[in-house]
């Protein structure tokens, strides 16, 4: 090889190559995503062990347990015949010893029961889906992009190749501002697409629950492009008369990963007040941040984010777990902002020409790939079997004595972790490279293909539509856990376990399910990079 030669697979490169007359030919090569397989930071695998080491764990597994065996084994002589005597007589003897050791017991367990973390209830969540007039297909979108006059043919150029491989359909949803003609993109029309989509989500959500606005005691709103004064968390709270106590947050500039980053400080909030309602409501506004530049990497945006919203009803009241679809199970957060490369790769800025736009920079594709891994790393201590823990603890435990040999580490299949995979859908390529790395089947993948053609990306509420369209399938069970998945500018990378505590095979009450007229059409053939 010659001095100047990249080594493809290092460098995590794909070529491909296309033929357009017998004398040329179209050399494209792409950066994959890291192979999560072959490449693990030990450190992170001892972060999730840690996240799973909390005082409650410690206290039960360190204590309560050891001494709840041994006044067993007091009572008993370890003979099984002597518990069903204890049973029936409902009498024994007990000496100081065992006195003793059943109150410091019971204390032990009173201050774990303190000490453990209150179960998150998700009640319900609904998602909004826009009047049929904010409909528009592939065909209508590249038609008003050319009729804008904004762009030069190289551009449109552009535009039309990528939404032909975009993964998006026919019925995603534009706001009013950007398909009037012209386009009216100003404040006021951003300000009617917001209280569209978030008002609209909570309506249904409202409704569905039977949950009153002056109930709610936390309320989360994330939106990353769009940050008016009064914030659009104020915005709810004037429109819904909520009570002067509300505990109030408003996330900006998150990316698509926002949503997971609001149900984890709903999360936190609920355990820090007890017997409490929180809404977290995700969306992102379209109006503001249109693109009208010649800058390729500006001009991916207008082609996949479309318009969408959601809203999550949460609950740490323990009389809500029997109306509840989901307990929270875990949530994991990565952030990889520390590096200039992971910094930069999503950010906003002017063109050359003065017009603002959101870059997505070339290394996108590994810098999410690196903030993947480093999230599943971390979250497979928590969630994978038993016997998949103690084979990959095994293979920790062989690195760490056998510094200098060269094993490589246990990696666990996550599909037998979760039921249901909703990964956000940012758009094909990126969902091509997960299911590859992860090893997923199409089955796994619909929910999150489906999405992206149905309704676009939706930011960081695309998880729950995602959600909502596993539901609408009648895939849910009591038991299923759903793992969500997203990422975004900083940059970060969310993880969020469900566990299904009730079953759901059909849908009984289709209002804030977005999937509701639409549903019996899906699955639908979305070609893929490998048969594309």
């Amino acid at each position: 090889m010659g001095r100047d030669s990249i080594d493809m697979d290092k460098e995590r490169l794909t070529a491909e190559m296309n033929f357009k007359d017998s004398s040329s030919a179209v050399i494209k090569i792409r950066r994959r995503l890291p192979d999560f397989l072959q490449s693990v930071k030990l450190k992170y695998v001892k972060l999730g062990y840690g996240y799973s080491c909390n005082a409650a764990t410690i206290l039960m597994f360190a204590l309560i347990l050891p001494l709840f065996l041994h006044l067993l084994v007091q009572l008993t002589g370890l003979k099984l015949h002597h518990l069903s005597h204890l049973w029936s007589n409902r009498t024994v003897q007990l000496d100081t010893e065992t006195i003793t050791g059943s109150a410091v017991l019971l204390f032990l367990f009173g201050l774990y029961w303190a000490k453990r973390s209150t179960p998150v209830y998700m009640v319900d969540f609904a998602c909004y889906k826009p009047e049929k007039e904010r409909k528009i297909s592939v065909e209508s979108f590249l038609k008003m992009t050319e009729e804008s006059g904004c762009f030069n043919e190289e551009t449109l150029q552009f535009q039309r190749r990528i939404s032909a491989k975009a993964g998006l359909g026919d019925e995603t949803y534009l706001p009013r501002g950007i398909t009037a003609r012209p386009p009216n993109l100003c404040m006021e029309e951003a300000r009617l697409e917001a209280e569209a989509v978030m008002f609209g989500a909570l309506d249904a959500l409202f409704e569905k629950t039977g949950v009153q606005p002056r109930d709610i005691d936390i309320l989360v709103v994330n939106c990353s492009l769009f940050n008016p004064t009064p914030s659009l968390s104020a915005m709810i709270v004037n429109h819904y008369k909520l009570r002067t106590n509300i505990k109030s947050y408003n996330l900006g500039g998150m990316g698509c990963s926002a949503g997971l980053i609001s149900i984890d400080l709903a999360k936190d909030l609920l355990k820090a007040n007890p017997n409490s309602y929180a809404v977290v409501v995700s969306t992102e506004n379209i109006t503001l941040n249109w693109y009208f530049g010649s800058d390729r990497s500006m001009l991916l945006s207008n082609c996949i984010f479309r318009m969408g919203g959601a809203a999550i009803l949460l609950s740490n009241k323990s009389s809500d777990r029997v109306r509840s679809k989901y307990e929270l199970v875990h949530t994991v957060r990565t952030h990889k902002g520390a590096d200039d490369k992971n910094f930069n790769c999503v950010y906003q800025r002017e063109d050359e020409t003065g017009k603002i736009g959101v870059r997505l920079a070339r290394e996108l594709m590994a810098v999410a790939g690196d903030a993947l891994k480093t999230n599943i790393t971390t979250l497979g201590p928590l969630v994978l079997p038993f016997k998949e823990q103690l084979k990959f603890f095994v293979s920790l435990v062989r690195r760490k004595l056998l510094k200098r040999s060269r094993v490589k580490p246990y990696i666990p299949d996550f599909k037998l972790a979760f039921e249901h995979f909703c990964i956000h859908a940012g758009g094909r390529g990126v969902l091509d490279e997960l299911q590859k790395n992860l090893e997923l089947s199409e089955w796994h993948m619909e929910p999150s293909r489906m999405t992206l053609h149905r309704f676009g990306n939706t930011s960081s509420s695309s998880l729950w539509y995602e959600l909502a369209y596993t539901e609408a399938k009648g895939r849910v069970s009591k038991g299923d856990r759903v793992w969500q998945i997203a990422f975004g500018s900083g940059f970060k990378c969310n993880s969020a376990v469900w566990k299904a505590v009730c079953d759901m095979p059909v849908v009984g009450d289709w209002r804030g399910n977005p999937w509701d007229d639409s549903v019996d059409k899906y699955p639908v053939n979305v070609p893929t990079a490998s048969s594309s």
